[in-house]
């Protein structure tokens, strides 16, 4: 799978018209036909540190949703998250959170 670029959708603006910065941002990990189930428990484990009973709690978002929003912080770290996902094989991206 190659890795793609991150991507993120237009920030929300406040009535005057301004960009809501102080918003986390988060990353969305999504189903995919080639990553085994298991594979992408491990993926979260190893790389966020996440309880084996968390991974697969949203491991099992991703299969049966078709997404899941594996991880909330700043702009910076979401993108950095989303590139680890990418090198990792899975399908991710991120957007500004509501």
């Amino acid at each position: 799978m190659s890795a793609a670029s991150p991507v993120e959708l237009e920030p929300t603006l406040t009535p005057e018209g301004e960009a809501n910065l102080a918003s986390p941002w988060v990353t969305i990990v999504w189903n995919d036909p080639v990553n085994l189930m298991s594979y992408v428990s491990y993926v979260f484990q190893k790389y966020f540190g996440y309880s084996e009973k968390h991974a697969e709690k949203l491991m099992l978002e991703v299969h049966n949703d078709g997404r899941s929003i594996v991880s909330t912080g700043s702009r910076e770290e979401m993108e950095r998250d989303v590139q680890a996902m990418h090198e990792h094989g899975l399908w991710a991206t991120m957007e500004k959170a509501e």
